[in-house]
Parts: structure tokens; sequence; C-alpha cells
């Protein structure tokens, strides 16, 4: 990395500049995730089997009737387009005042806000289990999670943590490398949330442990967030502004590729006769829609993924949904050693598309998947889906100014945001009206628009 970047395997590092890793935090509230995502899904789904006269028993359930399985699959569907709409709205309330906030006294202020709601929401789970309250609890302990931000307030916060302590030409290697820790961490949740959630028998008490472990891990992120953590020196953009037309970008146009710019200085290189400069509003208008198309490919063929596998032809089992969300987690692996890779030879756009398309490819054959090795082998496909979004967070860090990477990154966020809301409705109905038909309708939709996405970012 470049000279004074601050990262983990730097040496002689003081315990200040230790204190200013957001990787801890992370780490911990990823854990706490990926325990709560396996833990709220397994229990609504073992709450609607109880409502239907099931038991609560796993291997009972396999002997369900098609009917009342695919009744349960709707029910469990319908209870997530709730759960998402006010997971996705109520940030809207209080997300960018965070951010502001954030660029203007304190840049901890997201986090610290967004992770108590996590914690919040992770304790609703666990009275639920613990006092077997009804499902729809839930829908109170999420809104609480949004009010405080909830994840958009939470992970602009620490993209800004992560670009302020990295110099330009390494910020896309900087920020995967957080994604890469935030996938080992929900790698490791996911694959113990099966076992866990299996260690207590009975049904008022099954996933006790699981949902206490959560709520543990958000506990140690918000109080290491609150007395340990430190806001990182800040290392300025490389630009010399001209004329600020936009509220918060610099002045002067860049294009994605760092050198760029340098090689246009370079005598011999005279730029390009007739090809007029895009003004920084536009590239970083491109930026948004390309961000947003890919969001809504991502989140549509996740949501539905969940369902997907508890149902025939596949019909997962507890162990067997935590090690397939796992997979997931792989991915973050796979980006981070592609953008290490990559970001070597190629610039930024170009690291993009290879992203997208292999997120399309992954997504175009996990529509045709009838066992389980092909699963795992259209998540294989999908190595490097994680590079989109996280450079595109780059590239736009290398075009505004540090003081307003807080509310730039929560404008994006709270788009993604909200696309979300409207994306994980629409493909809840799409997956219901197909489910007897081509289950894997909505993966071929994600395919599409992953491809799509594609557009924006090459213009």
């Amino acid at each position: 990395m470049g000279p004074g970047v601050t990262c983990p395997w730097s040496s002689r590092l003081s315990g200040y500049q230790v204190r200013t890793w957001i990787e801890p935090v992370v780490a911990s509230t990823q854990v706490a995730g990926s325990l709560y995502d396996a833990g709220l899904l397994l229990v609504v789904k073992e709450s609607f089997a109880s409502k239907a006269g099931g038991s609560s028993n796993y291997s009972a359930n396999q002997s369900l009737g098609e009917h009342q399985e695919d009744q349960q699959q709707k029910a469990v569907s319908n209870f997530f387009i709730i759960y998402n709409l006010v997971a996705g709205l109520t940030p809207l309330l209080s997300a960018y005042g965070l951010g502001w906030l954030s660029d203007h006294y304190h840049r901890k202020i997201s986090i610290c806000a967004g992770m108590l709601g996590f914690l919040l929401s992770r304790v609703g789970l666990l009275l639920k289990v613990l006092l077997d309250w009804p499902v729809e609890v839930m829908y109170g302990a999420v809104a609480l999670n949004g009010l405080c931000g909830g994840f958009s307030a939470y992970w602009s916060g620490v993209m800004a943590l992560g670009s302020l302590g990295c110099s330009e030409s390494r910020r896309s290697v900087r920020l995967i490398l957080v994604d890469l820790v935030m996938g080992l961490a929900g790698f490791c949740g996911s694959m113990t949330s099966g076992h866990l959630f299996k260690q207590i028998v009975g049904h008022s008490a099954q996933g006790l442990l699981l949902t206490a472990c959560s709520v543990g891990c958000a506990a140690f992120a918000l109080f290491y967030s609150l007395f340990v953590l430190k806001v990182p020196e800040s290392k300025p953009n490389k630009v010399h502004p001209t004329v600020d037309t936009v509220s918060g970008m610099m002045g002067t146009y860049r294009t994605l590729d760092p050198d760029q710019q340098d090689k246009q200085n370079v005598p011999g290189n005279p730029p390009t006769p007739g090809k007029g400069k895009p003004s920084q509003a536009v590239v970083v208008a491109l930026l948004f829609v390309g961000a947003i198309i890919y969001d809504l490919a991502i989140v549509g063929a996740v949501d539905v993924m969940v369902l997907f596998v508890l149902k025939e032809p596949l019909h997962w089992n507890q162990v067997q949904l935590g090690y397939g969300m796992a997979s997931g987690y792989i991915i973050f692996i796979t980006s981070f050693l592609g953008v290490l890779v990559f970001s070597r030879y190629f610039r930024d756009t170009t690291m993009i598309i290879i992203g997208m398309v292999s997120f399309g490819s992954g997504a175009l054959l996990l529509a045709f998947v009838k066992k389980t090795y092909m699963f795992y082998i259209a998540r294989a496909i999908m190595l490097f889906a994680l590079i989109p979004t996280t450079t595109i967070r780059s590239a736009m860090s290398k075009l505004i100014k540090d003081s307003s990477y807080g509310k730039i990154f929560v404008i994006l966020q709270l788009c993604l945001a909200l696309t979300g809301v409207v994306t994980s409705t629409i493909y809840n109905k799409i997956y219901q009206l197909t489910l007897d038909k081509f289950v894997g309708t909505c993966f071929v939709l994600s395919s599409f628009l992953s491809f799509l996405a594609i557009v924006p970012i090459g213009a």
C-alpha cells in the first residue's frame, strides 16, 4: 500500500493506529448478522409450520404434502415482503441525518447508531424465541433497527472510515479488504448457525443458543466502536480543483482510471480530438445508476434463494442451509483476490464489468439447478460478484471531497435500500406466481439485470 496508509499488515504500528482499524467492528457485526439471518429464517419457518399444524421438527416437516409446503413457502415469502419493506423504508427517516452529523461532528456517529439498531433487533429475536412471542413482533424489532439508521447508516460510516485512512491509489484494495473481513466473519457465522439452532430441542427454545450468540456479538461490536475505535487521519485526494460545480464534488473531472489523468499530461500523449470529457456529475450519476441496477439483481436473487433451497428439488435442512449461506461468503474472499490482481492491470470500470458478468452468468445457471452440487457450481461462477459495488464506492471516493464521504455514501446506501425494498416485494410476488411453473424465473431476471447494469458503467 501507499506510504502512511493504515492497514492491518503494516509493521511497527502504534496502539493508536491499531485502534483505527474498522475490521474488528465489521467482523463481530457480521458474525452477529449471519447468525441472525439464519436464525430469523428458521424461526419464521418453524412458526408457520406450527400454525399449519405441522411439527416443529424438520424431519417431520419433510412429510408435508406438496400443497401444504407451497402454502408455507408463500406464508414465509409474505412475511419477508413486509419485513423487508419495514427494514428498507424506516432508515429513510434517520440515515441521511446521521450521515450529515458524521460529516460535521464525529465520524463514528452513524456507525454507533446503526449498531445500536442491530443490537435491538437481535434482542427482539432472542425475546421472541425465549418467550414464544408471535413472529410478527419482528416487524417492531426491525423498525427500531431502521430508526437507528439500519445498515444504510452503518455501512456508509464504515466505507467513510475506510476511505479516510487510505491513499487514493490503493482505495479499491482497502475497501475490498473490509469486505473480505466481512465475508470471512459471515462464513464462520453461517457455518455454525445450523448446528447452534439444533442445540436446544423444543419448539419454544429452539434457536435460543443461536440468537443469544448473535446478541453477544452485536453487543461486543457496539461497545468496541464506542470505547476503542478511533477515527483515522484523512488521506486527501490528489486532485487540483478548479470550479466546484456540484456540492461535495471536486471541480476537476477525473476518469475512473487513477492513472489516466497522469497519462494525458505526459508529452507525446495528446488528448483525443473531438472526444469531450463528461462532467463529473454525469460520471457520478452513471455510477449511481449502475450500482442501483446491479443491486436490484443481487437483492432479488438472494431474497428468493433462501426460499428456493428449502423446497423441492433441493429441500435443505438447517445444517445444509447454514452451509449454503456460508458458500455465499466465499465470494468475499474470491472478490478480494480478484481486486488484488485485477487492480494491477485493469481500470476500475473493467473490474466492475468482470464482476457483473460473473454474477449474471452464475444467476442464469442457478435458474436450472436441480441438485445440490449444481447449486455450488452456480455459486462458484459468481466468484467475482462483490467487485462491482465496492469498486463503484471506491471510484466515487476518488471523485468527491473527503468531507462529503458520509453524505454521498449514505445517499447511495439509501438509494440501494429503497430500490431493494421494491425489488424484494416484486421478486417475492414473482416467485409465488411462478412457484408451480418455472421456479427459476427470478434468477433469469437477475441475470438480465446484471448484464443490463454494464451499460451505464461502460458508457
